[in-house]
């Protein structure tokens, strides 16, 4: 398959990288900053493509004529938290930080989408877009982090239309929560360690087909309520 990945320099996305390498697949990981992690699997594995995209700006031609002209599996993993502690407060959530989230958490993975859709097979591709069960609704119980829970729900909504309007065309969407996992994101105080998060995750993309366009799947199979 060819496999392309955003937010592919650490974390969860360069975890989808490793496993998709090593089952023989051909990965376009996408990243904004350089990567010695990457830049070294790159040695190793001649069917990984290093793609340098910021996905909050536009694909410029270079950007574009590096990518296959068909994709098979697209991972929207490129995400932020924004303002930590209690900067997400009620009192201190600020209008810029909420932008920004909102920018790189929901924005970007749609405009990747509308760039990368004419690319993808039809029919048969899937698209997986990771949110987070901070997202939903009913699963709220302790309010604060404005900024993140916002994009992160927005995602899901963004990603269930998305289903709903390309199932006509044979693409399967999904919308994954990884679980708290152990990244730089969470200081490593996370509870499921990126192999564990990403191998559920897989298996999750590999059975789309148990589930309804656009469900919320947590790592572990089970679904989330939005």
């Amino acid at each position: 398959m060819n496999i392309l990945i955003t937010g592919a320099g650490r974390g969860i996305g360069l975890g989808f990288v490793i496993n998709y390498l090593s089952r023989d697949h051909t990965v376009y990981a996408c990243y904004r900053s350089k990567s010695a992690a990457l830049s070294t699997l790159a040695e190793k594995y001649h069917q990984l493509k290093l793609v340098q995209w910021d996905v909050t700006c536009p694909a410029s031609e270079n950007i574009l004529a590096s990518l296959p002209k068909q994709l098979d599996l697209l991972i929207n993993n490129a995400g932020i938290y924004g303002p930590i502690k209690d900067g997400q407060s009620l009192r201190k959530i600020t209008a810029e930080a909420m932008h920004e989230v909102f920018d790189v958490d929901c924005v970007a993975p749609l405009r990747v989408v509308q760039t990368l859709l004419p690319r993808l097979k039809m029919p048969g591709a899937i698209i997986a877009n990771i949110s987070s069960k901070m997202g939903s609704s009913s699963d709220n119980t302790s309010g604060g982090t404005y900024a993140y829970r916002a994009a992160k729900a927005a995602l899901i909504i963004v990603s269930k239309s998305m289903a709903v309007d390309l199932q006509s065309d044979g693409i399967n969407v999904i919308t994954l929560h990884p679980g708290w996992v152990r990244t730089d994101m969470t200081n490593a105080t996370g509870l499921v360690d990126v192999d564990e998060s990403v191998a559920g995750m897989t298996s999750v993309i590999e059975n789309i087909n148990d589930y309804e366009p656009g469900d919320l799947v947590a790592y572990d199979g089970n679904k989330i309520a939005f």
